[in-house]
């Protein structure tokens, strides 16, 4: 008898099946099993937000989400952004405003401004602080990474 669950989730645009363990958190299916390693797991407790995508327009922080809660859900990662192969105009935002320093927590701080802007297109400085609260920048670049945003 397997251990192992079905998985049907949309990914970027395309539907995906394929079977994994139930404790087997969204991260290691993303990075693992599809290859989409732009999702970043490095503190791996949901403290650091590094990890964030978006599942059915939400950010959660996928090191921490079962991959199992994703059952029919679209997940959007940093590749499935700007389909066909560009640049989001928030990428290209970031590389503007020089808010992309060692890259390693772009990717969900990316992921959690795509979400704040699809909710609110103009958001107010607080908005934009608040919304990155637990996305945490070791480099500290937070000035231009809301400018950017």
């Amino acid at each position: 008898m397997s251990d192992l669950v079905p998985l049907s989730l949309t990914v970027n645009g395309v539907e995906v099946h394929l079977e994994c363990a139930p404790a087997e958190m969204l991260a290691d299916v993303l990075r693992t099993r599809l290859g989409l390693t732009g999702t970043k797991v490095a503190c791996g407790e949901s403290e650091c937000g590094a990890c964030t995508v978006l599942v059915d327009d939400l950010p959660v922080l996928s090191c921490s989400y079962p991959a199992i809660k994703a059952q029919g859900r679209s997940v959007l990662t940093i590749e499935g952004l700007a389909p066909g192969g560009g640049l989001h105009p928030l990428q290209q935002a970031f590389l503007l405003h020089g808010a992309v320093q060692c890259g390693f927590c772009i990717p969900g701080q990316i992921m959690t401004a795509a979400a704040l802007l699809r909710r609110n297109p103009d958001p107010a400085p607080r908005e934009i602080r608040e919304a990155l609260k637990d996305t945490l920048c070791r480099c500290a670049g937070y000035p231009r990474i809301e400018r950017a945003i």
